[in-house]
């Protein structure tokens, strides 16, 4: 098999056999130093690791993209290594005969499941510094906010308790990291407690939503920036003085698009959109709210993600008077949201039926601030004629003007109506709407809101 022949999981397969050759010599070579074994290398960084200038692997442009140097390197395969390879550490199991326990200065913790040992970034230190405290803070360095593993949403050391030592915590490979260097895809995360998001798509186009010109202008503005946020901020040097991404606040009555909108937006411009929900980032324990939309923005944070926030009033309402310390507690997490929202560097969306209820200090730092009308007589014709997109069979007394000019509906209402239509005309047996099955429709849409015909 040719090189261009084998897919990317074979490729990644091909570099990380020879890294995990690599770091078990490296591995070995540690615990022999440590207990003054003898062997034959004085250092660990006299093994030099595999040359990847080469390798077509996704493993490879990653360790070479950023230029990793020996301690990242063995960081790096030590995080992958419970996923690749478990048995590998389990070397690190030695018990301390003095003692009848571990070793402390080889890190680990227990998985609930998993059988194996699991490193933390002390046993990265052990590897990497023995017993070398400047080599131990060279370590720590490695996981700082500032390195490119933290920044690239690469790897982290997830900890359990800020009171416990900080290479404590756990040396956790992010979902997308293992993905790329594993099967060679890119990792979309699922909806989940941990993750309270969900990836939104459509079927349709620009050109089944229909909006009031005014609205139209200001999506241009959204995809523009999109497009040339860079030429913006980096080529014409405003990074100094505009702080990274965009916000806009979708607002207005229910079914004229916001949602579409998002989606269509992303849609154009190869950005994923993500739909926050909201009954699950919303705790009524302290801290959790903030943890929940913390793991979300965590991951979005270095991805072309378009965040959207759907009746957002429900978590960035106005902030209340301080009376308890529940009131203390809800305004603290308003704060926390403006900071998270502030400093994305992508697209955030917010959407609510009802602008007032949004905290005035959201509204003055979106960018946008985006009206989205009940369409008038012009635009509800076109909603009923894209929604019945004239494969869908009517009958001669279906007169869409009239239906346009009398009823004053949204278009996700229009839906509604012709979805309830076509099921009333299969149900008489008809292969043809007629104009009793929308005027029915339309009544059910309008009881809804407390009308009637």
């Amino acid at each position: 098999m040719t090189l261009a022949q084998k897919s990317p999981a074979q490729l990644n397969a091909a570099a990380l056999e020879s890294e995990i050759d690599w770091f078990s010599r490296v591995l070995e070579t540690a615990i022999k130093l440590y207990f003054e074994q003898g062997g034959d290398h004085e250092d660990i960084r006299e093994i030099k690791p595999p040359d990847l200038a080469g390798d077509k692997s996704e493993y490879a442009r990653l360790v070479n993209q950023h230029a990793m140097d020996f301690n990242e390197r063995i960081v790096m395969i030590l995080a992958m290594i419970p996923h690749i390879r478990p048995q590998l550490l389990d070397l690190l199991f030695i018990r301390n005969k003095n003692i009848d326990r571990g070793y402390a200065e080889f890190g680990g913790w227990q998985g609930k499941y998993h059988g194996g040992f699991l490193p933390t970034g002390e046993t990265a230190a052990f590897i990497l510094a023995g017993q070398d405290i400047a080599w131990r803070f060279e370590v720590i360095r490695l996981f700082e906010s500032d390195h490119f593993f933290a920044g690239s949403a690469i790897l982290k050391i997830e900890r359990q308790s800020e009171d416990e030592p900080f290479l404590s915590g756990a040396l956790n490979l992010s979902a997308d990291t293992l993905s790329r260097c594993t099967s060679g895809v890119r990792h979309k995360p699922d909806y989940s407690i941990t993750f309270p998001a969900k990836l939104i798509t459509t079927g349709l186009s620009w050109d089944d939503l229909v909006l009031a010109p005014q609205v139209l202008a200001e999506i241009d503005v959204i995809k523009t920036w999109m497009q040339h946020s860079n030429t913006i901020m980096q080529d014409w040097g405003l990074e100094k003085s505009i702080k990274p991404g965009y916000r806009s606040l979708f607002y207005g009555p229910p079914g004229p698009g916001k949602t579409l909108t998002a989606t269509l937006i992303g849609a154009e411009l190869g950005a994923d959109v993500y739909r926050i929900d909201l009954s699950m980032v919303v705790s009524k324990y302290i801290g959790e709210t903030e943890k929940n939309l913390a793991n979300v923005f965590d991951q979005a944070q270095h991805k072309n993600w378009i965040l959207f926030f759907d009746e957002a009033d429900a978590l960035f309402g106005k902030r209340t008077q301080t009376t308890s310390s529940n009131d203390r507690h809800a305004n603290q997490e308003i704060s926390y949201l403006l900071h998270r929202v502030e400093d994305y560097p992508g697209i955030v969306i917010l959407a609510t039926n009802l602008k007032a209820n949004i905290d005035e200090a959201f509204a003055r730092r979106f960018q946008s601030l985006v009206y989205f009308p009940m369409p008038d007589v012009s635009l509800r014709q076109r909603l009923w004629e894209n929604t019945l997109n004239g494969r869908a069979g009517q009958a001669n007394d279906v007169d869409l003007a009239h239906l346009a000019s009398k009823y004053e509906l949204s278009g996700g209402a229009i839906t509604n109506v012709v979805r309830y239509g076509a099921i009333s005309a299969l149900q008489m047996k008809r292969t043809r709407i007629n104009r009793d099955d929308l005027v029915k429709g339309v009544a059910k849409e309008l009881r809804k809101e407390g009308k009637t015909i």
